[in-house]
């Protein structure tokens, strides 16, 4: 598989630099961000990106809000939300997502897994 270019968008620094080096690990180059306007503004600044991974639970804008936002502005990038969150929401439904805490072969596998589901609604 070929190195991705994700933006890693999460508010919490502690979890947000550990994602990172994981991601980074697994051989994919890591922009991170720490909200959603930082990551939209990277985006609208040129930024190139095969997947974006948001956690979900965040001040301001939401990893869902900035999934509409990027679905908007990116159409056909998918969005991989982490979360630690086990509320109730309808809004992230059918989004794919790895809940929180995850080790690095849950993440890799996410991530391949947006890209070997014809049905996945990551690109939806």
């Amino acid at each position: 598989a070929r190195p991705l270019s994700i933006p890693l968008v999460d508010n919490e620094e502690i979890v947000r630099v550990g994602t990172a080096e994981m991601i980074r690990d697994l051989g994919h180059k890591v922009e991170e961000a720490n909200g959603g306007a930082e990551a939209l503004a990277k985006l609208a600044g040129g930024l190139a990106v095969d997947i974006v991974v948001t956690d979900y639970k965040m001040p301001r804008m939401d990893g869902a809000e900035l999934t509409r936002r990027v679905r908007e502005t990116h159409p056909g990038i998918p969005v991989l939300l982490i979360t630690g969150y086990t509320g109730p929401t309808d809004e992230i439904v059918n989004l794919p997502r790895l809940a929180k805490p995850f080790g690095q072969t849950e993440i890799a596998a996410a991530l391949a897994g947006l890209f070997t589901d014809d049905d996945n609604p990551a690109f939806a």
